[in-house]
């Protein structure tokens, strides 16, 4: 059997490696159109940072180790230029000229490229750099180590908000811009405004809501004029505004795409007989929504690679490809965001019915040295509690609590599992009631009627038609709160519940706190005194990062506390 890859790195390495320990006597034939076989993508940003001082560690393998340890035929600047899947063939480009490849089994890991959007003079400048390949890696990082001074970053996705750390660590004038109205667009906005925060806390200056729509390319600097007319210089600019499968090649070869994506079935096969086709080329299915789209991450690549090669050697045992819930990472200075499964804006328009918890537990227990909050989203079904997906912002434990609810949505879990999870505890590392515990507790709560919750951005109606109630300490208030709002600290709720019932006269009550548990607390009371209440979810914590910059025109500082 005669196999031929197209493409390295993660999904087509992870395929020719799988099939070699499956099978010794296979001929298998990687081609790679870069220099690179196999290496670290995604350890790329930590270079132009200079965390990873040496560049020969971003290099996994090379032919020459591929050769040695699996027997596999890698071919480095090799370009195939077209599929030909009737006659079985390959044409290939190399510096020598074109050469023709037949095969018996055609494995098609092409990835993605960066997206070049329409922007006057964007390829006029050596200014301008994407961040994809080992060699934009040490270019980016050669200007850092030139002395520039100021850099542009457009694109706040993950490569955008790691390599706008990167530059800033670097002590260069960074800034990072971004359509949309927020960085980090997948996150929920209250999530984002987080990053936001800490970002520019570390001297990033962010502009969103704006383009780029013209570079001047310079004789000392570049300039970059935004679609708001404001212009940035810039002496390094790094392109990062999303990526597309880097299909063109196949265009005349008849497979099925969807928006330039390779469609495939469970087992990767593509349209084209003894064909088929792993990682960000390929079409997935969304595991909670059902939308279909490309999903440019490492991890389904690697695992992709891995089952595909199962499929061609061993088709009667091979698992079907699952979909990915698209659990994600990234690091924003002293912060760590992280995701999996559906956010808000993926819910809304897939038409799922859902309620969102917010909860700000400590990362380990309170008394311990260095306790610090998890800003944790969990989304759920309504009804039944279905997890749909979680979203966590914090300086430590995000990564443990995403995980573990990532593995919970792969086994069907309820919002009420997570109660029972019988996590690792010791002070150092969590709490008796894990954040991931806490998580279910609420959303049970939320489930049976326990709680009611409004949320932040309801802020306006529920001023207009109920009244707010804040049970905070007199200290907390102190620091804002909401005008007209009622101020009782949950402590004395039982004592002055007539001050309650004038006040609210007739009208549902709405009761807040910082996080939402005193607020659960004085929900409980009310309900139990006859009153329509609710508790604001994530309390006050929550209802500053939704406001973002309008907290200054929406709280005030009372004159008078009690």
């Amino acid at each position: 059997m005669k196999i031929v890859v197209v493409g390295g790195v993660a999904g087509g390495m992870s395929f020719a490696a799988r099939a070699r320990r499956l099978n010794e006597s296979a001929e298998i034939i990687v081609l790679e159109r870069g220099p690179y076989v196999s290496f670290a993508n995604c350890g790329l940003p930590y270079y132009v940072s200079g965390e990873v001082e040496d560049r020969a560690k971003l290099l996994v393998q090379t032919p020459e180790s591929l050769a040695a340890s699996l027997n596999l035929d890698v071919r480095t600047g090799h370009d195939v230029v077209s599929v030909d899947g009737e006659g079985r063939r390959l044409l290939v480009r190399t510096e020598t000229g074109e050469e023709s490849i037949d095969y018996d089994r055609l494995v098609l890991a092409p990835g993605a490229k960066a997206i070049q959007p329409d922007i006057a003079g964007l390829g006029q400048s050596s200014r301008v750099h994407t961040l994809r390949t080992v060699d934009d890696a040490i270019a980016i990082r050669g200007k850092v180590d030139s002395g520039v001074r100021r850099a542009v970053v457009l694109g706040a996705g993950f490569i955008g908000v790691e390599a706008a750390e990167g530059l800033a660590m670097n002590a260069l004038e960074t800034t990072l811009v971004e359509l949309a109205p927020q960085v980090l667009p997948p996150l929920d906005a209250e999530q984002a405004s987080l990053v936001e925060s800490e970002l520019k806390s570390m001297g990033i200056a962010v502009r969103t809501g704006v383009a780029a729509t013209e570079i001047r390319s310079g004789a000392e600097a570049d300039t970059v004029v935004l679609s708001d007319g404001s212009e940035l210089v810039a002496d390094v600019v790094v392109l990062s505004v999303g990526v597309r499968p880097d299909t063109a090649f196949l265009a005349d070869s008849g497979l099925e795409m969807d928006g330039g994506a390779l469609v495939v079935d469970e087992h990767g096969r593509t349209s084209l007989p003894d064909v088929f086709a792993v990682g960000d080329a390929t079409v997935s299915t969304d595991a909670v929504t059902g939308v279909r789209r490309p999903v440019a991450l490492a991890g389904p690549a690697n695992r992709a690679g891995r089952l595909v090669a199962d499929f061609v050697m061993r088709p009667e045992t091979a698992r079907p490809i699952p979909h990915p819930l698209g659990t994600a990472i990234v690091r924003a200075g002293n912060l760590t965001a992280a995701m999996t499964g559906a956010n808000r804006r993926s819910l809304v328009g897939a038409g799922i019915s859902f309620h969102t918890l917010h909860l700000h537990p400590a990362q380990h227990a309170g008394y311990f040295p260095g306790t610090s909050q998890i800003h944790l989203t969990v989304h759920i079904r309504q009804g039944d509690g279905l997890i749909l997906g979680a979203q966590a912002v914090g300086a430590d434990g995000v990564d443990k609590r995403i995980d573990v609810l990532a593995t919970a949505m792969k086994g069907g879990a309820l919002i009420g599992d997570l109660i029972d999870l019988d996590l690792s505890y010791s002070p150092p590392y969590g709490q008796a009631k894990d954040a991931v515990n806490l998580a279910g507790m609420v959303g049970s709560n939320v489930l049976d009627g326990t709680l009611s919750l409004w949320y932040a951005e309801d802020l306006d109606g529920v001023r207009d038609s109920a009244l707010i109630l804040d049970t905070r300490t007199d200290g907390e208030v102190a620091t804002g709160m909401i005008p007209g709002a009622l101020h009782i600290p949950h402590t004395e709720l039982r004592g002055r519940i007539h001050e309650v019932r004038d006040a609210a006269a007739g009208r549902p009550v709405r009761v807040m706190c910082a996080s939402g548990v005193r607020s659960a607390i004085a929900h409980r009371v009310l309900v139990q005194n006859g009153f329509d209440s609710a508790s604001l979810s994530g309390g006050m914590l929550t209802l500053r990062a939704v406001l973002g910059e309008r907290v200054e025109e929406v709280l005030t500082v009372p004159a008078n506390v009690r």
